[in-house]
């Protein structure tokens, strides 16, 4: 196998594991991991309107997640607003429910984060090359969004 097929697959196999972890502790709350971001997301930058917040997912590629967040809404977790001045503009913001799920959410997040940083002296020569591969793809554009504006 050649090395940028082998690391092509352990990035693959990484993300896979890592999306599994992170499924199973969420798992208890009733959440997705797509789902958990948008939380996050909210919960870090609210309030949002659904296009910014689609150009801030890395879950889902297209600018509109308008069905992930409607099963939030319907879950009473996010709260959708639409100004009467401008009824094409929908803000959205966390309820309560969702603000304390949301810090649930960050607890679980930073427990993975500690394994990993437990794995890894030094991540930077790996992010280095993951960042130049995805930086002109939809992913990388709005995980590049997110850390401008972090």
């Amino acid at each position: 196998m050649r090395p940028a097929e082998e690391f092509r697959y352990l990035v693959l196999a990484a993300q896979r594991e890592g999306n599994r972890l992170l499924g199973q502790a969420l798992k208890p709350l009733g959440v997705t991991s797509s789902q958990a971001e948008v939380l996050r997301l909210l919960q870090d930058r609210q309030p949002l309107t659904l296009s910014g917040l689609g150009d801030l997912l890395v879950c889902e590629s297209g600018n509109s997640p308008s069905r992930l967040v409607e099963r939030l809404v319907q879950a009473g977790l996010v709260h959708r607003e639409t100004p009467e001045h401008d009824r094409r503009h929908i803000e959205l913001t966390l309820t309560q429910e969702g603000q304390d799920l949301a810090r649930r959410i960050a607890a679980i997040e930073n427990d993975l984060y500690a394994s990993i940083d437990a794995l890894a002296a030094d991540l930077e020569p790996a992010m280095a090359v993951l960042r130049a591969f995805v930086q002109d793809l939809p992913a990388g554009q709005a995980l590049t969004r997110r850390t401008e504006r972090a």
